[in-house]
């Protein structure tokens, strides 16, 4: 188990910075890799990649078949500066990468001077089209905080949203396009030389319509906060949070929008789920809801509290995690808490497992802590004889030398509808249908393998396969059929590394992260 680092930052400025058109053309302008052809890259139409987990649900399903394995075509740095822990890892969750339909990556980047900066580079070679830097306050390591994520959300106009400091959101139209100006919604307004500043949770989530979902803090991490609605003309909907979970005791911190963790919507884009932490995100003594809210008005539909299934005490949301809720095809919510008592259950949490109301809890996953679920139709599993339509592909590490951790770190994917005995608690969990265990031994650990780095993996039904990166350095390809590792890359070395994202283009290039660098990849 890694440990916790954190400290504060701060940004400021904002620019713009367009290229020539031609630039897109040229293989290396702008900082990329290599890798464009010499007739110019073919034009490219296909599936977005909106945000994180992909679309509103974070279902993490690809509408387009990925690439073969089989080489980096450029990469590009998303960490100018990367602060390594003394042991050498890198303790931070870097905001996924969204694609628009015709390939344009937008990347999230940390600067050198601590800043935050978004770039846009053509798909086809990595060249830079245009950046933008924000004045967002972004956490940095210290001995209990991992850096948080930084995350952008494309709407399927092809606008994209980016957070300020104080309570703004910027947003850039047509982002294929080199040229252009970005604009700012003040969501609220924080009056001049107020001691207070509004924090924009940076885990952002758009619907089909391209209406921005979001949580906001005053004075940091402490309150009040509010859920956040912006329409795609601008209109903003404030919620406050505090009305929405019952009221905390007095002189303790008050509530606040689960770090890094992006709000889901239902199948039908009525009901958005939120996570609302009622403490400092790690104390034991405070509840975290799961709330349910009218996406139109943000009124409260009904909440349920984060219990850990064993001992009925409050789960943890750590503010270390960057588990979102998964919304399955059905409308059963899912989430990952930590157990209440860690390391009882060996650092894993749980993926927590609702109906679309949130009145009925159903059996947990046994892990879920630091993940957020990807939804598997069940026909890629042509062993699965169940009757679930739909399965979940979740990371199932056993951390080594956390309570009774074996080091043996998997990947699974389970049954939502099926129950089985959990090994290490005696509790019911999801039916494991496949496992995998990582291939890589892990030197700090003898007998236990290389963790599985992921938090959210991209699943390929055209293929009936999932796209997984390690902390050996390694992108793999897990086949549904024969459950094994089919496909392998190597991005670079091997380090301990907070969970990331893969990702895949409208072209079937897939993206993943390893030490502050995205990597695309294919054939």
């Amino acid at each position: 188990m890694k440990t916790l680092r954190n400290d504060m930052t701060t940004r400021t400025g904002l620019r713009i910075v367009a290229l020539a058109a031609i630039c897109a053309a040229l293989a290396g302008c702008g900082g990329g890799g290599g890798g464009s052809s010499d007739n110019g890259p073919p034009p490219v139409n296909g599936p977005a990649w909106g945000s994180f987990g992909r679309d509103a649900q974070h279902s993490a399903l690809s509408g387009i078949a990925t690439q073969t394995l089989a080489r980096l075509l450029w990469n590009t740095p998303v960490d100018l500066a990367p602060q390594y822990a003394s042991d050498g890892s890198l303790l931070i969750h870097y905001g996924s990468p969204v694609i628009s339909a015709h390939n344009t990556v937008i990347v999230p980047v940390r600067t050198s001077g601590g800043g935050v900066r978004v770039e846009a580079r053509a798909g086809a070679n990595g060249a830079l089209l245009w950046s933008a830097d924000s004045d967002y306050v972004l956490g940095a390591p210290s001995a209990s905080f991992w850096t948080p994520s930084y995350g952008v959300a494309l709407t399927p106009g092809n606008r994209l949203y980016f957070a300020g400091a104080d309570g703004k959101m910027f947003y850039r139209d047509d982002v294929d396009n080199p040229s252009g100006s970005v604009k700012t919604i003040v969501a609220i307004n924080v009056p001049p030389g107020s001691p207070s500043a509004a924090l924009v949770n940076a885990a952002l989530t758009v619907d089909a319509a391209g209406t921005l979902y979001f949580g906001l803090t005053l004075d940091r991490r402490f309150g009040p906060s509010s859920m956040v609605r912006i329409a795609t003309d601008g209109a903003v909907t404030l919620a406050s949070m505090e009305t929405m979970v019952p009221p905390l005791l007095v002189g303790v911190a008050r509530t606040f929008p689960a770090t890094n963790s992006a709000p889901a919507l239902s199948p039908d884009g009525t009901t958005l789920y939120a996570v609302i932490n009622g403490s400092n995100g790690d104390a034991l003594t405070l509840t975290t809801y799961l709330v349910a809210l009218d996406s139109t008005t943000l009124a409260l539909k009904s909440r349920v509290a984060l219990l850990d299934p064993v001992t009925r005490l409050p789960a943890r949301v750590s503010v270390n995690s960057s588990a979102s809720p998964t919304v399955g095809p059905d409308g059963d919510v899912y989430f990952g808490v930590l157990e209440s008592n860690a390391p009882a259950h060996n650092f894993r949490g749980w993926l927590l497992h609702f109906e679309a109301t949130l009145a009925t809890a159903r059996p947990p996953a046994s892990f879920g802590w630091d993940d957020t679920a990807s939804v598997v139709p069940a026909t890629m599993v042509p062993s699965y004889t169940g009757a679930s339509p739909y399965l979940l592909a979740i990371k199932y590490n056993n951390y080594g030398g956390a309570g009774t951790g074996d080091g043996k770190n998997r990947m699974a994917i389970v049954d939502p509808g099926a129950v089985q005995t959990d090994t290490i608690s005696g509790q019911p969990v999801m039916k494991e249908v496949l496992t995998i265990l990582g291939p890589t031994p892990d030197s700090g650990y003898p007998g236990g393998v290389r963790e599985w780095c992921i938090n959210t993996a991209a699943v390929d039904p055209f293929t009936r396969s999932v796209l997984v990166n390690s902390e050996d350095g390694m992108l793999y390809r897990w086949n549904l059929v024969t459950n094994t590792f089919t496909e392998k890359i190597r991005l670079g070395n091997e380090i301990g590394e907070a969970y990331t994202p893969t990702v895949v283009g409208p072209n079937g290039v897939i993206y993943a992260i390893n030490n502050a660098t995205l990597y695309a990849v294919g054939q």
